[in-house]
């Protein structure tokens, strides 16, 4: 068949003349906004890795001028526009290289360095764009990253920006929303070789540069195609109001589970006035549904969190920016482009709901929809990447699945046995592709699309049908202002001519395979593992790969699988971090909270937890929650307490005692005493330690301890408050953490001495006594090799502390367990650092005394 490209015919001529009347051309804002801050260009804009070109921005320089006809007018207008490429400054401090990548990467100013928020998809054009980036700043070393979303583009270039030596010392903090890993994993390998090959067309990989061939994909220009890979995150935001600071650099951040991406955050930066609303509101219509597959997204909750962004910083900000395109300066013009992104899809879900409840089908629902003029008028509503008809049919696909109520659409033939049929009825192939010619020349495209399909279906070696399936394909690309339609209908007709070309740019690599664990397939309590039905191959022994976040690699849980019944290393971690429970509808956009605080404040300056040198009288949650069973519910998931009465004895007040009854009044007087938080000093400094048993000394409402079972410890967790220790417990179930709880004083609970890889006591109350017993007993706890990890409050007020009733010299601190270390100790740090808490009974205070040591014998 020939393979010769055709002309725009003169029904697509006349479509791009009449789209071009109706769009407001004279507004020329975004050129401007697109130039403005521009410092230097990559010369010449190529990327290679090894002699192979990875990325060629230079490869799009014919993106001058009008549109030509092969190419619709406003299509042409946003390629133009992305394909502007360089380092550019959003304001002073913040830094942007666009055009490298189908995404952004910005660097942010701190005090020693630069921190870099989504270091691209490819290692090679990240390293570009740092070099790029050095050449005119400076040669700052990294000081950290972020990663705002779980989506390739914005993580998989990380080792062109950071060296993994540096991550595991923890000199390189890594950032990112809570869920990201698992869904990072969940998207690459789950359904990656799909996905892979879907997104050869929608990016028109293979597909030449040119007026008749890719001019790009909306959101960008297309993907890169170097190494890509996976440096997990060492700090996970949970909740929204969440404060860090790394190299000086103050973020806030609000949580956007369920929306562009499944893990996905916004950040500001008071100290510039700059928001980075991550990937939510970009000079496009985004996807609800991208059509190289994905989950379908929130457009609700989508529409949510703009307003709620606006709501928490539209009165501080200068700027807004985003992971793609340009920024919008100004905060009138900042906050009405957030408004109108959210009034998008918000129109859209409803309208689609409110058609849906009427009784139409997806179909035409995407037919019916059409946007206000205030959505239609505004250059970033417009649908060049994702597009009104393909997202109403996705939100009615979240709503009402792929059936249409229609009975015929149960359970149809799949296309090459429907095609046959089609084809017989029409009166053979020859007559089919007859009548589509005649529905061509008339324009009628889409139609003539469809029933060509039908016979190259039926039959795949017919000629005629073929070429002009792949002539209709190409000028409905032509047509098409969305480019990733034109991307998708341009491919379709470049394979119908050349024959597949198979997966160009693949997102599986060792980095993102060794974040995949094993796990035996889950049964009920009393009955034995059942093979799935319909699945050969499968024995009851063998093990299922699951897509967890954890520290077997990928050869070694394929390894598992190939035994087949081995002895599988079975995984508890849910996901990485703490693994919350995404909120429900109704309270998305609100943040997420964990169960305690990051070591915040005391009512008076010391520590966070209830007393924890008292008496014993363990509350013990005997081993991990009981499988759910479907008929028992959800009572089926607690644990089983019991409680053995305080004895007598030495060690102050037990949990029967006055002091533990002073705790559970205070924790009971409010739903939430700290603020969710893993304590920061100890994400610093537990998260290189390789994962053992840990005990956790006053847990107060359990969120360091759910935090460790989230990375692989098997954690104890000691109070004195039986309402912080339910509480706590509480809140493990909901996410599936694995806690052994104790209602204990440390000198009297019920502890193996020299038995934890991990002992962590941050800012406890115990009691000092003449011989050192409370710091003697954490020390005995430690195991050998193990690791002890005291932290306090440095900024305590003895002043002020005293006249409220407290005396904090009557309290242990990290300077006196620091005095009993002898030679069998290793002092790794002993210092003051600065703590940044936004939220939480202790958020007053603003320094930390750290102390770590290893036990050597």
């Amino acid at each position: 068949m020939g393979t010769e490209q055709k002309a725009a015919s003169a029904t697509i001529v006349a479509q791009h003349e009449q789209l071009a009347k109706s769009l407001p051309m004279h507004d020329r804002q975004d050129f401007a906004d697109a130039r403005r801050g521009f410092l230097a260009a990559l010369e010449p804009g190529v990327v290679r890795a090894d002699g192979r070109v990875v990325w060629d921005g230079d490869s799009y320089a014919f993106l001058t001028g009008d549109a030509p006809p092969t190419v619709n007018p406003s299509l042409w207008r946003q390629s133009t526009l992305c394909a502007v490429q360089g380092l550019f400054e959003v304001v002073p401090g913040i830094y942007q290289v666009r055009g490298l990548d189908l995404s952004n990467v910005s660097f942010i100013e701190g005090d020693r360095g630069v921190v870099v928020l989504d270091p691209l998809l490819s290692a090679e054009t990240a390293a570009a764009a740092l070099g790029l980036y050095r050449r005119h700043r400076g040669d700052r070393p990294v000081t950290g990253v972020v990663y705002t979303h779980s989506h390739a583009d914005h993580f998989g270039g990380v080792r062109g920006v950071v060296a993994q030596e540096d991550v595991d010392a923890c000199r390189v903090p890594v950032l990112a929303p809570e869920g990201f890993v698992a869904h990072a994993v969940s998207e690459n390998v789950l359904a990656g070789t799909a996905m892979g090959r879907r997104a050869g067309y929608m990016y028109g990989a293979a597909l030449p540069r040119g007026p008749r061939g890719q001019v790009g994909a909306g959101l960008g220009q297309t993907t890169s195609t170097g190494s890509f890979g996976l440096i997990p995150p060492t700090v996970e935001v949970t909740t929204t109001g969440q404060e860090e600071v790394v190299d000086g650099v103050r973020m806030v951040f609000q949580m956007a589970p369920g929306s562009e991406a499944p893990a996905e955050m916004h950040v500001h930066f008071p100290q510039r006035h700059a928001l980075c609303i991550a990937e939510n509101a970009i000079h496009v219509l985004h996807n609800v549904l991208t059509i190289r597959g994905a989950q379908v997204r929130d457009a609700h909750a989508w529409a949510g969190y703009l307003t709620e962004a606006v709501d928490l910083f539209g009165a501080d900000l200068d700027v807004v920016f985003a992971s793609h395109h340009w920024p919008t300066w100004g905060r009138e013009r900042a906050v009405e482009f957030l408004a109108l992104q959210r009034d998008l899809y918000a129109y859209l879900h409803d309208q689609t709901v409110r058609m849906l409840n009427q009784g139409l089908t997806g179909a035409e629902i995407a037919e019916a929809v059409v946007l206000p003029p205030a959505l239609e008028d505004a250059w970033h509503a417009r649908g060049y990447y994702g597009s009104v008809s393909h997202n109403v049919k996705a939100i009615y696909q979240r709503y009402l699945g792929w059936y249409d109520g229609n009975p015929a659409h149960l359970w149809p033939h799949p296309p090459a046995a429907a095609a046959r049929r089609y084809v017989v009825f029409m009166g053979g192939a020859d007559a089919v592709v007859a009548k589509a010619r005649d529905s061509s020349a008339a324009g009628d495209l889409r139609w003539t699309a469809e029933v060509l399909n039908h016979v190259v279906f039926a039959e795949p070696a017919h000629r005629a049908a073929r070429e002009l399936l792949a002539d209709t394909y190409e000028q409905l690309g032509y047509g098409a202002e969305n480019g990733t339609w034109r991307c998708a209908y341009l491919s379709g007709a470049h394979e119908l001519r050349h024959g597949g070309f198979g997966t160009p740019a693949s997102t599986v690599s060792p980095d993102v395979l060794a974040q995949l664990t094993t796990r035996p397939p889950r049964t009920s309590p009393s009955s034995p593992p059942a093979r799935p039905s319909g699945v050969r191959g499968e024995d009851p022994g063998e093990h299922v790969l699951r897509l967890q976040a954890g520290r077997s690699g990928a050869a070694r849980g394929l390894e598992e699988l190939r035994r087949g019944g081995g002895q599988a290393r079975c995984c508890r971690r849910r996901r990485p971090g703490t693994g919350w429970r995404r909120p429900s509808r109704r309270c998305r956009g609100r943040g997420r909270r964990s169960s305690r605080s990051p070591g915040t404040a005391w009512p008076w300056p010391g520590g966070r937890h209830a007393a924890v040198s008292g008496r014993p009288g363990p509350l013990r949650f005997a081993g991990p929650a009981r499988p759910r069973c479907p008929s028992r519910g959800r009572e089926a998931m607690l644990p089983r307490m019991t409680e053995t009465p305080p004895g007598p004895g030495p060690g102050g007040p037990g949990p029967g005692g006055v002091e533990a009854a002073e705790w559970d009044e205070r924790y009971a007087g409010a739903p939430q005493v700290w603020s969710g938080r893993p304590n920061g000093a100890l994400v610093a400094e537990a998260a290189g330690l390789e994962p053992g048993r840990a005990l956790d000394v006053g847990c107060g409402e359990g969120a360091d301890a759910v935090w460790l079972a989230g990375r692989g410890w098997r954690v104890t967790a000691i109070d004195v408050s039986r309402v912080a220790l339910e509480r706590a417990a509480r809140h493990a179930r909901e996410v599936g953490a694995d806690v052994a709880w104790q209602r204990a004083g440390l000198l009297d609970a019920d502890l193996p001495p020299a038995a934890f890889d991990l002992v962590s006591a941050q800012y406890p109350a115990l009691r000092t006594t003449p011989g050192r017993d409370a710091e003697r007993a954490l020390l005995a706890a430690v195991a050998p090799g193990g690791t002890l990890l005291v932290v306090h409050h440095a900024d305590v007020d003895a002043e002020q502390a005293r006249a409220a009733g407290f005396d904090p010299a009557d309290y242990v601190g990290p300077a006196d367990v620091a005095r009993l270390l002898d030679a069998g100790w290793l002092v790794e740090v002993d210092e003051r650092r600065p703590r940044h808490v936004a939220s939480g009974a202790g958020a007053h205070h603003t320094a930390d005394l750290v102390l770590r040591a290893r036990r050597l014998r």
